[in-house]
């Protein structure tokens, strides 16, 4: 689960991790009185959506001002914001972020994230603050400095100082830094967090370390520990699908691309897509509906699916283990049989039962294109599309 940057720099408050002095605003009213609380002679007004590369898209502006606050925020609110996370449609504006200025001397990067092929969290830090890492490791990959975090011991405060050494930090700021550093990594944990960023990571003038900007996500399966994550969900910034497949249960991701996809297990899902692009076609998502495959969730996924206007044809490629494909079949029929599907429909099932499958959906009357094997399915479901 994604949330705004205001929402985060709430939990690293609550963790101890320096931020700046900020509020967020609905309206340029609100905006301006947030600058009055935070007083000073220097705001930085945001907007808060969910996507980076907020500034070069004009979402992160300067005033100097009160005034200045409440007509920049004015701007900002309803505008339709264009990133290159965001997509060509991009996000509208609906509420911003007012903070104070901050003198800044550098900027760095800081993430933590998981490592899966190591299964530790790794911390990364760079000299090259406000740039997106991934260009930076794709342009300068030595100027980004990582540490493996053993699960069992956690940081170690070596570790903290050799990341900030690595940054070339001496004294108070180096100090400052080790332990904005373990702050943020106890955040992490605490929280159940699947990413941390901080960019850029800012060191003051004064020696202070900031984190100027703050990004987390969080792992969706431990939600159920954190109430306060829960209501920091904002729906309007998630996709539509996405929100109404979360509804029925359902793991679902959209994509770009015209061949609906249902099958229950994300690796098989994951194959699927694959072999759908071998194939000649794309996937318009990924949908895994789980070992059980009942008439509920057939009907739901269907639903999710053809909500898409993109989709032109559907792939159903179930494989029976937990459940047997005879089921899964006659489950199928039952939820097709009460909808009005005008689309060419592929359905490959493979293991228990297969072939009591295939003939209760050969047998259905219903306008179904029945796979022998996965990748007859991927053909037969990219010919439909073309013809």
């Amino acid at each position: 689960m994604k949330i705004h940057e205001y929402q985060a720099k709430e939990i690293l408050k609550h963790y101890n991790v320096p931020v700046p002095k900020g509020r967020v605003a609905f309206s340029p009213a609100e905006a301006q009185d947030a600058a009055q609380t935070i007083g000073g002679s220097l705001w930085v007004i945001k907007a808060q959506i969910h996507a980076g590369g907020r500034g070069k898209g004009g979402g992160v502006k300067i005033a100097k001002t009160i005034d200045e606050v409440a007509s920049i925020a004015e701007q900002m609110l309803g505008m339709r914001l264009i990133t290159y996370q965001t997509g060509k449609d991009g996000q509208i504006v609906k509420k911003v972020l007012v903070e104070q200025g901050v003198d800044i001397d550098k900027e760095f990067y800081l993430g933590i994230v998981l490592d899966r092929a190591t299964s530790k969290n790794v911390i990364m830090v760079s000299t090259e603050g406000g740039v997106e890492i991934e260009r930076v490791a794709s342009e300068s990959p030595e100027k980004i400095f990582k540490e493996q975090i053993d699960p069992c011991l956690g940081i170690l405060p070596f570790q903290a100082r050799k990341l900030a050494f690595n940054l070339g930090l001496r004294g108070e700021a180096h100090k400052n830094a080790v332990k904005f550093i373990l702050a943020l990594y106890n955040a992490y944990i605490e929280m159940d967090a699947s990413l941390a960023e901080i960019n850029p990571l800012v060191v003051t003038k004064s020696g202070e370390v900031l984190a100027l900007d703050a990004k987390m996500n969080f792992d969706d399966n431990a939600l159920f520990r954190h109430q306060l994550l829960n209501s920091f969900r904002d729906t309007s910034e998630e996709d539509p699908l996405e929100v109404q497949a979360s509804m029925y249960n359902l793991n679902y991701i959209k994509l770009d691309g015209n061949v609906g996809c249902m099958v229950n297990g994300a690796g098989l899902a994951m194959a699927t897509m694959d072999i759908i692009k071998l194939a000649g076609g794309e996937p318009a998502n990924f949908l895994d509906v789980g070992g059980g495959a009942s008439v509920d969730t057939v009907a739901n996924g269907f639903k999710i699916i053809l909500s898409d206007k993109n989709v032109k044809a559907v792939l159903v490629n179930i494989f029976g283990g937990i459940v047997r494909c005879d089921r899964v079949a006659q489950g199928i029929v039952d939820a097709v049989s009460n909808m009005n599907i005008t689309l060419p429909v592929v359905i490959r099932l493979e293991g228990t039962n297969a072939k009591e499958g295939r003939e209760i959906l050969k047998n259905s009357n219903l306008n179904f294109l029945v796979a022998d094997s996965f990748k007859d399915a991927a053909e037969k479901v990219t010919q439909a599309i073309n013809v």
